[in-house]
């Protein structure tokens, strides 16, 4: 019979931090411990649970079975004195906790703002976001990495807790110099005679041209694929073609007249910002406030941002 009381908290901090990075040497940095205090920890931790709690696969480290069920009861122990921290806090006046965040490349135009005036109102929380592609958010959420992540074209799981947050408008992007750029009502047809940047397959953004393309029956004369907004945004500066992004990607070249949004028929695409975490998942007392900040302030304060933007729309 294992004994698992008989294990520290920094051996079951620093094995979910391995799990978490799937490195010693990674694990090492964040926490920042030597390797060998790291190894020593996790050793003392294995011999405790009486197996295996890693399998070496390669240079990267798997979680074995009961490896996998330990980070479960990890991760619920830290979650548990997480909300007796912050109900402690709150006992004595005072907001502090961490809160982890993850979210896609196109949430850096509005999340940064919105985490900088939630910061103000609670100094003592300290926040870390995670930025990168969709795909690996999906891959973050299934491994429950974070407390909350925010997506467009939310996963349809039912394993999902969803909601929606903001209205995302995807429009159609142009040169200031383009041909159409002064055309009111365009024809969706007109597009295909257009060269089309696009992003990278798996991105929210592609699902949507894909979509709009297969709804819409019609190809463009040609197509780029970039990996980032911000090179697509420098291509159509340069004349390289139209493409389709968020509105909140283009705040800043709209205001410089760098962009143009063109008037196409049926745009923009209104599409959602979600707010998604694991069914099940018990959010912690900070992540639970952040979540209901972003449905109030931090959905107020994002809107004031495209106040100055006009956005043609027509009925379909």
């Amino acid at each position: 019979m294992i004994k698992i009381r008989n294990a520290t908290f920094r051996q079951l901090q620093v094995f979910e931090t391995i799990a978490k990075y799937g490195s010693i040497t990674a694990a090492a940095e964040a926490l920042h411990l030597t390797q060998p205090t790291l190894s020593i920890q996790l050793k003392k931790l294995t011999t405790i649970v009486g197996i295996p709690l890693f399998e070496q696969i390669g240079k990267r480290i798997y979680l074995t079975e009961v490896g996998r069920e330990l980070l479960e009861t990890c991760q619920s122990v830290f979650e548990t004195l997480s909300a007796f921290e912050m109900t402690v806090a709150d006992l004595k006046g005072i907001k502090k906790g961490s809160l982890r965040l993850s979210g896609v490349t196109t949430a850096e135009y509005f999340a940064p703002r919105i985490l900088g005036s939630f910061c103000k109102k609670y100094p003592g929380i300290n926040v870390t976001l995670e930025v990168t592609n969709r795909q690996r958010i999906l891959q973050r959420l299934e491994q429950n990495l974070d407390d909350i992540y925010i997506v467009g074209q939310a996963p349809t799981e039912t394993h999902i807790h969803r909601t929606p947050f903001l209205a995302n408008p995807l429009v159609v992007l142009a040169s200031p110099s383009h041909p159409l750029a002064d055309k009111k009502n365009i024809p969706i047809e007109a597009l295909t005679n257009e060269n089309f940047i696009m992003r990278e397959p798996g991105c929210g953004t592609y699902s949507s041209i894909d979509r709009l393309v297969t709804e819409q029956h019609f190809q463009f004369k040609s197509s780029m694929g970039l990996g980032s907004n911000e090179a697509i945004k420098q291509a159509v500066i340069g004349g390289l073609g139209i493409s389709m992004l968020s509105i909140y990607a283009l705040t800043h070249e709209l205001k410089n007249k760098e962009l143009v949004v063109l008037d196409v028929q049926g745009f923009p695409i209104e599409d959602q910002w979600y707010l998604c975490y694991p069914k099940g998942k018990q959010l912690s007392v900070v992540a639970r406030m952040f979540y209901n900040y972003m449905l109030s302030e931090g959905r107020t304060l994002t809107l004031k941002s495209l106040s100055n933007f006009k956005i043609h729309s027509h009925d379909d």
